[in-house]
């Protein structure tokens, strides 16, 4: 699955000579926690909800309200945004911008199509695909369990619950604690846990949790 498909667009975008106060307001209106700072249809830097309330007072400061608005009413957008900003295209795969957040611990990627941006991707969008993946919201048996890393493992159980009359709903393999093993998880419907348990037993190195 490639970025284009799950990227929110149109993005919202806001103008670098906004105030922070403004800025905060548009975030909250909106829910959005990020939004590419837009200069004459060019993005010119990103800015997030932690960047404009770590520009705001602390609210142990002694200024007064009216003190407080009229500094944040002097400082824009353009004071407290991330200038230098990566960004994905539209066909960037879904797992290297997964990769590109976590190894840069960032919440989210401005989408880009040439100088435009058309888009936004972020941790709540991958966490909604992740739900996808796992079956969250679909009814089933879900199994954990320890394979070994071979070629025609992954086969062998597929083929054991296919001719068992179940249906897989969801399908997840991960580093397995071990050298040489995988850890899968997946959830089936069409058969009970008896009948998975039972298919699965002798091929599996070791069932961790199995449950409905």
């Amino acid at each position: 699955m490639l970025i284009g498909e799950r990227m929110s667009h149109p993005p919202i975008t806001i103008p670098p000579e906004m105030n922070v106060h403004d800025a905060l307001a548009l975030f909250k209106k909106e829910h959005i926690r990020r939004a590419p700072v837009i200069k004459g249809g060019k993005m010119v830097g990103i800015v997030s909800e932690k960047d404009l309330l770590n520009a705001s007072p602390s609210p142990a400061t002694t200024l007064s309200v009216w003190e407080m608005n009229y500094l944040l009413s002097k400082l824009t957008v353009a004071e407290v945004m991330t200038k230098e900003v990566i960004t994905v295209t539209e066909d960037t795969p879904i797992e290297e911008a997964a990769r590109i957040m976590a190894d840069s611990k960032i919440g989210g990627l401005p989408v880009v199509k040439d100088t435009r941006v058309v888009g936004i991707i972020t941790e709540t969008d991958l966490f909604k695909m992740f739900l996808e993946l796992m079956g969250a919201r679909e009814r089933g048996v879900r199994v954990t369990a320890l394979i070994e890393d071979k070629p025609g493992a992954l086969a062998k159980i597929t083929k054991a619950i296919a001719e068992a009359g179940g249906d897989f709903v969801a399908f997840g393999q991960f580093t397995g604690h071990a050298a040489g093993t995988k850890l899968l998880t997946f959830k089936v419907a069409g058969i009970n846990k008896d009948t998975v348990k039972k298919v699965i037993w002798d091929i599996v190195k070791e069932v961790w949790d199995i449950r409905e």
